[in-house]
């Protein structure tokens, strides 16, 4: 099994908020790429839960977030309260729709 990093270059190393998992950030990249929606979905909502802000726009967009949301927010736990706010704030500002 390939060493934690926090370090998202590092694309042979596995990602710190995937500890319990034996993917690299170059399969996950691949997965949220090509995977089919529902493993894309639970990989999605995983970053959402567990990695640090910075940290989460190295795999997924805003319109991600925005696009999926619905189906998201169901996923996150107690982070949820903090994308919602996120988001509403981004919509009271017009940064999306």
């Amino acid at each position: 099994m390939s060493r934690l990093t926090t370090d998202m270059r590092d694309e042979d190393s596995r990602p710190y908020f995937l500890w319990d998992e034996p993917l690299t950030i170059r399969q996950l990249r691949e997965i949220l790429r090509s995977g089919d929606e529902r493993e894309r979905l639970a990989y999605m909502a995983k970053i959402l839960r567990e990695a640090r802000y910075e940290d989460v726009w190295e795999f997924l967009s805003v319109d991600d977030l925005v696009r999926y949301w619905e189906r998201l927010a169901p996923r996150l736990g107690r982070r949820r309260a903090f994308w919602e706010f996120l988001l509403r704030k981004w919509r009271e500002l017009g940064l999306v729709q």
